[in-house]
């Protein structure tokens, strides 16, 4: 079965249906191929797949830990997702042939996500491509083309609960010039920065040119390099330029999230907190609550 991207989410969506037994993801836009993984995995964990192992077919790779991958089953006695990954989109000879007997042990209590990047016209018409598209679920993640990138953008901005007027639209589709990673960007800064609703495109203009001397990812680069000083300066130029509170709140919690487990869930109950704050539920100096929990994840190596 062929799908869009914009077809997986409804796909996925029905419970009542079983998860295919086979996705393969390949294409030109890596947003698309990472969230369509994340929705196939997320869909995964909701039907009771407790175990995921994740192979990478690089170089040297032996095709027969594929076959045992998927025979031995989940420690915990539930289901369990392979999740493939072939960075060259090229397996080889060995590989095709594998890959393709693979197809044949195929059955209850295993799904297989295969990611892929970007095929020629010669490799989607490989027997191993139209085997695996044939054997399940395929979705080929390309960019759209310019034309309709307003439209996409509207999507995006609908899932969020705001919309824009054309001219806005296509002042966003311009300025990322086709990439959908900063379109993507521009799109959640303007879920944090306003609220649900019809956006102007005055304040589209505003969020997109903003050309700040700081910048909430030099926060983040401060933060995974453990840079103390160079957090903290950056906190006060963002607190100097009035960084909206909810942007500078995201990259901490971003931080939190991938933060080491033994200090990860005291750092989101601090983002929590500092959330309740940004919203008028409690009281105290927001941004001295930035400094404090950006001194957290960048002391503490433990976090």
């Amino acid at each position: 079965m062929q799908l869009r991207p914009e077809q997986l989410a409804a796909q996925l969506a029905q419970l009542d249906r079983p998860l295919a037994p086979l996705y393969l993801l390949h294409g030109d836009e890596p947003l698309l191929v990472l969230e369509a993984a994340d929705a196939i995995r997320a869909a995964a964990r909701r039907q009771g797949f407790e175990e995921r192992e994740v192979i990478v077919a690089g170089t040297g790779f032996k095709w027969d830990d594929l076959f045992l991958a998927a025979g031995n089953m989940s420690l915990f006695g539930g289901s369990k997702l392979v999740d493939l990954r072939i960075p060259s989109g090229k397996p080889g000879r060995e590989g095709s042939e594998a890959l393709q007997r693979y197809i044949s042990t195929l059955g209850p209590g295993i799904v297989t996500l295969i990611t892929l990047p970007e095929l020629d016209w010669q490799a989607k018409k490989a027997a191993w491509v139209t085997a695996l598209s044939n054997a399940g679920v395929a979705i080929e993640c390309n960019a759209p083309p310019p034309a309709r990138l307003p439209q996409w953008i509207a999507e995006r901005l609908a899932r969020q609960q705001q919309s824009a007027p054309c001219t806005a639209l296509e002042f966003i589709a311009t300025h990322v010039e086709g990439n959908l990673l900063a379109a993507h960007q521009e799109i959640q800064k303007l879920g944090l920065i306003h609220p649900p609703g019809e956006l102007t495109l005055e304040q589209v203009e505003a969020a997109v040119m903003n050309v700040a001397r700081y910048d909430v990812s030099d926060l983040r680069d401060a933060l995974k390099a453990r840079d103390t000083v160079r957090a903290a300066r950056t906190l006060e130029g963002l607190r100097g330029e009035d960084a909206a509170p909810p942007l500078v709140l995201w990259a901490l919690a971003t931080e939190a999230r991938s933060a080491n487990p033994n200090g990860r869930m005291a750092a989101l109950l601090h983002a929590a907190k500092i959330d309740r704050m940004i919203k008028g539920l409690a009281q105290g100096d927001i941004w001295d609550e930035f400094l404090q929990l950006a001194l957290r994840l960048t002391r503490s190596r433990s976090i």
